[in-house]
């Protein structure tokens, strides 16, 4: 630890963290930097498309696609909040982040990751009455309902988002060292100097507690339409329907299980390779996938998405014309 380090680690208030580097190697962390930024732009791309299709499209404005626009939005900001500065850091050699940046790292991070749990799970639900309750769809899914739902949502990703924050940042930290890529929460409450972490910890559990309803829900949700489909009469509409649902609930899996992990672990003082797997699938992997699982597969979002780009090529040209 360089004499900076040593300095603001006895401190009780630190005015900055330091980051995770990946490597000591100038050629390497250029390298980091490169892969996230393909990453990024993958999926900041793939999100963008989905959220335009669902805009300019009125054929599209219907609750599924609404939530999936919403979805595509969280997830646009969720991998802003924390790729961008590590790919900053690995480009500049450094590993800083200032202590509000840190702190608004947390708060949105948490904020949108609470909301696309949350969202998922009032997706199943529009699934389950679509599929099992198709003649009170209208009147369940109306607007005004979509719209309450979605603020609720975002609600309850805000008072999560500031529940935790306050937690974790209620303890003075002994350490200015974060053994992560990102302000992440277990590897800040290793740093704290007091018991007060232990107000976090009590909120992580019971945050625990509450995910795991959300998920037993959807696990539910998903049985009862796994059930109606097994009913439908054409093969090729069972298909069509597995091949929907399933991916959807292999990715919601993969994410909740990785989360779950990197939070609840035993705590270690080195991060071990599993460690930063598991944090980057349940952090990295979900906002490129979820464009790709729940809307690319999709034939209206794909035909809408053809028109749209047909549409924009047509203007180009029109415009290239005009001058020539």
């Amino acid at each position: 630890m360089d004499e900076t380090e040593q300095s603001l680690a006895n401190q009780s208030s630190l005015t900055e963290f330091l980051l995770l580097g990946f490597s000591e190697v100038q050629e390497l962390q250029i390298l980091h930097f490169f892969a996230f930024l393909a990453f990024y732009l993958a999926a900041v791309t793939g999100n963008l498309l989905i959220i335009s299709a669902v805009a300019f499209d009125h054929h599209l404005h219907t609750p599924m696609y609404f939530f999936l626009m919403c979805l595509a939005l969280q997830d646009l900001g969720q991998v802003s909040v924390i790729v961008p500065k590590s790919m900053a850091n690995s480009l500049m050699n450094t590993r800083h982040i200032s202590y509000s940046g840190c702190v608004a790292q947390v708060f949105l991070f948490l904020f949108l990751l609470a909301s696309d749990f949350s969202l998922l799970t009032v997706m199943a639900y529009d699934r389950y009455i679509a599929i099992c309750n198709p003649l009170q769809y209208e009147m369940l899914m109306n607007k005004q309902a979509c719209i309450e739902m979605v603020a609720s949502v975002w609600i309850t990703g805000f008072l999560y988002g500031v529940l935790h924050t306050g937690g974790t940042f209620a303890s003075p930290f002994c350490s200015n060292i974060v053994n992560q890529f990102f302000c992440e929460i277990p590897h800040l409450l290793k740093l704290a100097c007091s018991d007060l972490y232990l107000i976090e910890i009590g909120a992580l559990a019971l945050s625990a507690v509450l995910g795991l309803g959300c998920f037993v829900f959807i696990i539910i949700s998903y049985v009862h339409i796994f059930t109606a489909v097994l009913k439908i009469p054409s093969t090729k509409g069972r298909q069509k329907a597995f091949s929907t649902c399933l991916p959807h609930l292999i990715v919601f899996s993969i994410f909740v299980s990785t989360g779950y992990f990197s939070y609840f672990k035993p705590t270690s003082s080195t991060l071990t390779n599993l460690d930063l797997a598991f944090t980057m699938i349940y952090s990295m992997v979900p906002p490129i996938l979820n464009p790709v699982i729940y809307s690319m597969r999709n034939k209206e979002i794909r035909h809408s998405l053809s028109k749209l780009l047909a549409l924009r090529h047509a203007s180009k040209n029109s415009f290239f014309k005009f001058f020539v």
